[in-house]
């Protein structure tokens, strides 16, 4: 079963797969089940989009939650793929205190 999200950047539906969601349970715990709302908001209305620096088709969508030191930042990172199809697709998702990976290239007023 795939998950579907709205991502007004990129003008398109992102899926998470199954076996993305369980990589994302596994390997960051502190974020699924109960942060899958997060994963849709961050995608929906990001603080900012970086490209990343090692796969140039990948973007890193990310969103604070929480101010100050308490605050954390939801990163969601999407691949989009054109061929053999167009494809937007997450690859992981995670929490972290800082966002320091990729490039900006859009960022909210």
């Amino acid at each position: 079963m795939t998950t579907q999200f709205f991502c007004p950047y990129l003008d398109s539906e992102v899926e998470l797969t199954e076996e993305r969601e369980q990589h994302i349970a596994e390997t960051h715990p502190d974020l699924l089940p109960d942060y899958q709302e997060k994963i849709a908001e961050t995608l929906a209305d990001p603080d900012e989009v970086r490209c990343d620096l090692r796969f140039g088709n990948t973007f890193l969508f990310s969103k604070q939650y929480g101010k100050g030191r308490k605050g954390r930042y939801v990163v969601v990172a999407v691949v989009s793929d054109t061929v053999p199809r167009d494809r937007n697709w997450i690859v992981t998702a995670y929490l972290t205190k800082t966002v320091t990976q990729g490039e900006i290239i859009w960022q909210k007023n």
